[in-house]
């Protein structure tokens, strides 16, 4: 049955989801690190070859939550999955079961499209949200360390010879 509250994103949407991507960013301690743009997002979304897409819920027509993410694939499934970039939901609706409406509406997208699976990752000192995704039955990858090349690292990295 699907949530009547949770939809896909509209263009209209783009101002209302930056507003929540920098809730998150603040939520999470970094918000000197958010420079996303409506128009990168946009773009992002809606552009010419979209890699990004992205959930929106809705309280009494307002958006107050959101999910965005890309595909990953497995290549040793041979097959698509899900990454989720980012889901946040205004504190204000937190429990009224819009996170969870959101994770069980991509979960729905990966059954419906046949994907393998369905990963995030989250601040390790984040318990509320550690707390939730195992009351859904996710799973901790804690042999799995994650990497990152930015800024000046993937500059130096990438630099073509």
């Amino acid at each position: 049955m699907t949530d009547d509250r949770i939809r896909r994103i509209r263009p209209s949407d783009v101002d209302a989801v930056i507003g929540l991507i920098e809730g998150l960013a603040e939520y999470e301690r970094a918000p000197e690190s958010c420079t996303i743009t409506a128009e990168q997002l946009h773009t992002a979304l809606f552009g010419e070859n979209p890699a990004l897409f992205a959930h929106v819920a809705e309280a009494d027509g307002v958006v107050v939550g959101c999910a965005l993410w890309f595909l990953n694939f497995s290549t040793w499934e041979g097959r698509h999955g899900i990454y989720l970039e980012d889901l946040f939901v205004l504190p204000e609706h937190r429990g009224s079961g819009l996170g969870k409406a959101l994770l069980t509406e991509l979960a729905r997208e990966c059954v419906r499209r046949g994907y393998g699976r369905f990963e995030w990752s989250v601040l390790d000192w984040n318990t509320p949200a550690i707390d939730f995704y195992k009351s859904l039955g996710a799973v901790a990858m804690d042999e799995w360390t994650v990497y990152r090349l930015d800024g000046e690292a993937l500059a130096a990295a990438g630099k073509l010879t």
